[in-house]
């Protein structure tokens, strides 16, 4: 998957296809977007943010040293990529074994089961893990068994612990935050411009987050080029954003977004929700006798996906707005993107919509007035007041 490049899904027509997702992933980006593509997207991707390497970064050393010159009472580990990081970076520094025989000596708590096999593949136990890997369970037990005076590593992964920081030092702890993963800046913003540009234009389907970090980055973004109030309508009505949980979704919902979130926060939910939301949300018409369902850029006639031109998709909504009702070539010219002033720019456009559909009959011609959905008799009813 190349940055700020779109793919196209392989043929065949998984829950998917016809729908075009954006990816801000910096960190298992290409996981995300294979998993998307084996159902049948296309995936557009730019990292939002880049990880700063560990061995470079000179936070994580400070923290490391601060960590085995003076030992803290608690450490938290909150996640195993990150811890494993952590001692790796130590590793590379010469202080591997001076920080496994400091926490050898701690009170080691690790948040969920899998931070818990990270903690005994690096030859050390835990003190204690919450099976709910809820970073509230973990500051439930600190602030009952008191931490006044306590000096408290907490291990970060880029991700925020909204509260959880301020809690214990509210409660008279010492915290030292030990920076695995710090987010910066892409060092290359074009392919995020080129994401935030099809996310305003109503080029995606869906976009997705995996940190809240990255969702904060791409609203900073927006911002820095005034596109803030355009991101923020599209999210909310046309562009589906899809959070892997409620952490990443935070800074969304501070700027009012809804957003999607499976119940489990996991990359596989994430996608096994786009598999029934996109579809759930695309137009579905029965058209001259067949079910036309309009999806993002394609559409399926009768279970068979039609790729359709930009152009097509922008003429096709705009008739299946008013299914049933003739509209004018005039507005149809102000549908399509950036065609002018010529309505033969309309019939062109018409005729290749026509033959992408492979059904030419699902479009009526109206003498002098315009086009309109051959909709069945059936359902004329139904959207006579579309």
């Amino acid at each position: 998957m190349y940055d700020g490049q779109q793919q196209r899904p392989e043929p065949g027509h998984g829950p998917l296809a016809g729908f075009t997702v954006g990816v801000t992933a910096a960190r298992r980006a290409d996981e995300l977007g294979a998993l998307l593509q084996r159902r049948g997207a296309a995936v557009l991707h730019a990292p939002a943010l880049r990880i700063v390497p560990l061995a470079d970064d000179g936070e994580l050393l400070a923290a490391t040293r601060e960590i085995i010159d003076r030992a803290p009472d608690v450490v938290v580990a909150t996640t195993a990529i990150g811890f494993r990081g952590w001692i790796e970076a130590a590793d590379g520094w010469g202080l591997g074994e001076r920080l496994l025989g400091r926490l050898r000596a701690v009170e080691l708590l690790a948040r969920g089961p899998k931070v818990k096999g990270a903690v005994r593949a690096a030859g050390l136990t835990e003190e204690w893990s919450p099976s709910s890997e809820s970073m509230a369970e973990v500051l439930d037990r600190l602030l009952t068994e008191g931490v006044d005076g306590r000096c408290i590593a907490v291990q970060l992964h880029g991700e925020p612990l909204p509260g959880f920081v301020e809690a214990l030092r509210a409660g008279g702890a010492e915290v030292v935050p030990v920076p695995v993963y710090r987010w910066m800046p892409p060092e290359d913003i074009g392919p995020v411009d080129r994401l935030l540009d099809a996310t305003v234009s109503r080029g995606l389907d869906a976009l997705t987050f995996t940190s809240a970090p990255a969702a904060a980055s791409l609203l900073s973004r927006a911002e820095e080029r005034g596109l803030a109030d355009e991101l923020l309508a599209a999210l909310n009505h046309d562009v589906l954003p899809a959070c892997v949980g409620p952490v990443t979704a935070l800074p969304l919902q501070a700027r009012g977004i809804d957003t999607a979130q499976p119940e489990r926060f996991r990359l596989g939910p994430l996608v096994q929700l786009l598999c029934r939301e996109l579809p759930a949300r695309a137009r579905a018409l029965p058209i001259a006798g067949r079910r036309v369902e309009i999806r993002g850029h394609a559409v399926v006639v009768d279970g068979e996906l039609r790729p359709v031109p930009p152009a097509g998709m922008a003429l096709l909504r705009a008739l299946a707005r008013r299914p049933g009702w003739v509209v004018a070539r005039a507005e149809l010219l102000r549908a399509l993107p950036g065609a002018g002033r010529d309505e033969h720019a309309v019939e062109t456009a018409m005729a290749r919509l026509r033959t992408a559909l492979g059904a030419p009959k699902l479009i009526q011609t109206v003498v002098k007035r315009g086009y309109r959905l051959a909709l069945d008799p059936a359902a004329d009813a139904k959207y006579a007041d579309a």
